[in-house]
C-alpha cells in the first residue's frame, strides 16, 4: 500500500489555485505557519456566505427525507453564520456589510425552502473515510498522486439506481465552462461507489429557483485532464517553483497571502478547514 501520507494531493480548490498562480497555490496549500504547524488562509465575505449555506444545506444529507421537509433552515442559517461566518473571523470589519452578506444568504436559504427540488427527494452519501478524511483515491499509486473532494449532493435516481450531481453555487458568476469540477466529481463516484452517473448540476441559489442541467464530462477525458495537471503540481513542489507569473509584485491571488507572511494581517481565529484564519485589509 502506498503511502498517503507522502502523497500530493490534489483537489478542484487546490488546483484552481495553481492555475492562477503557482505562488498562491504554495501559500495558500503548502505553506505551514512554523509557530502553528497550521496552514493559512485569508478570509473573506463570499467565504463566509459560502460556508454558512453549504454547511447548512449539505447538513441535510444526515436526516431522513421526511425530517429534512420540517427542519427550521432559517435556524440552522443562523447558527451556521454564527460559528462560521459573524464579524471579523468572517472578513468583515463592519456590521452594514456583514448584514448585507447574510441577507443574501438568508435568501438563497428562503429560496430553498421554497422549492427544495432535490432536497425532497432521496440522497446517497458516500461511505466516511478514517477520521471523517474527504472522500479520496489514488489517482496514480505509482506517482504518489491523490484526487480528493465532496460532492454537495448526489440525488438518487430509483428508475435507474443511478446519481445525479447537484452542486451548490452562492456566487454571483456562473462556473467557467471548462471547470474542472464535474470532471473531479465524476472521477470520485466512480471510483468510491458502484452506481453509475446520469446527470449533474449547478444551483445557482442566488438567481434560479431549480438547479441547471449540465452535461456530464467524457470520464477517460477527465481523467487525463486532471492527471496530468497534477503531475504538473507534483513536479513544480519537487522543483520548489512557486514563482507568481506576475513577479515580485505579485497578483490578486497571492498578494494577501504575501501580507500574512509580512505580518500586515489580522489573526482572526481558527478558520473552518483547521487553518489560521487572517482578515487582510
Amino acid at each position: 500500500m502506498a503511502d498517503k501520507y507522502g502523497a500530493v494531493w490534489v483537489s478542484h480548490s487546490s488546483i484552481g489555485d495553481f492555475l492562477k498562480c503557482p505562488r498562491l497555490y504554495y501559500l495558500h496549500n503548502v505553506y505551514k505557519d512554523p509557530k502553528t504547524r497550521r496552514k493559512i488562509t485569508a478570509v473573506s465575505g463570499a467565504m463566509a456566505l459560502g460556508s454558512a449555506v453549504h454547511g447548512t444545506l449539505e447538513a441535510l444529507k444526515e436526516l431522513p427525507l421526511e425530517e429534512r421537509l420540517t427542519r427550521d433552515l432559517l435556524a440552522d442559517y443562523e447558527q451556521h453564520w454564527q460559528t462560521l461566518a459573524s464579524g471579523k473571523k468572517g472578513g468583515f470589519t463592519n456590521t452594514e456589510d456583514e448584514s448585507a452578506m447574510k441577507a443574501r444568504g438568508r435568501a438563497m436559504i428562503e429560496r430553498v425552502i421554497a422549492n427544495p427540488g432535490p432536497i425532497a427527494k432521496k440522497t446517497v452519501r458516500l461511505k466516511k473515510h478514517h477520521n471523517d478524511v474527504v472522500p479520496n483515491f489514488f489517482l496514480s499509486e505509482d506517482e504518489g498522486l491523490i484526487l480528493c473532494g465532496a460532492v454537495d449532493w448526489l440525488e438518487y435516481i430509483p428508475e435507474d439506481d443511478s446519481l445525479r450531481i447537484i452542486d451548490f453555487k452562492t456566487g454571483k458568476y456562473e462556473e467557467e465552462k471548462n471547470s474542472l469540477q464535474l470532471p473531479i466529481y465524476l472521477l470520485l463516484l466512480k471510483e468510491l461507489q458502484h452506481r453509475a452517473v446520469h446527470g449533474a448540476a449547478y444551483w445557482y441559489l442566488e438567481k434560479d429557483d431549480a438547479p441547471v442541467e449540465m452535461a456530464l464530462p467524457d470520464a477517460t477525458e477527465a481523467r487525463e485532464r486532471v492527471l496530468a495537471l497534477a503531475r504538473t503540481i507534483k513536479d513544480t513542489r519537487t522543483a520548489q517553483a512557486f514563482a507568481c507569473p506576475r513577479g515580485e509584485e505579485g497578483c490578486y491571488g497571492c498578494r494577501p497571502y504575501e501580507k500574512i507572511l509580512r505580518g500586515e494581517a489580522e489573526y482572526v481565529g481558527i478558520a473552518q478547514y483547521g487553518q489560521d484564519g487572517y482578515l487582510v485589509t
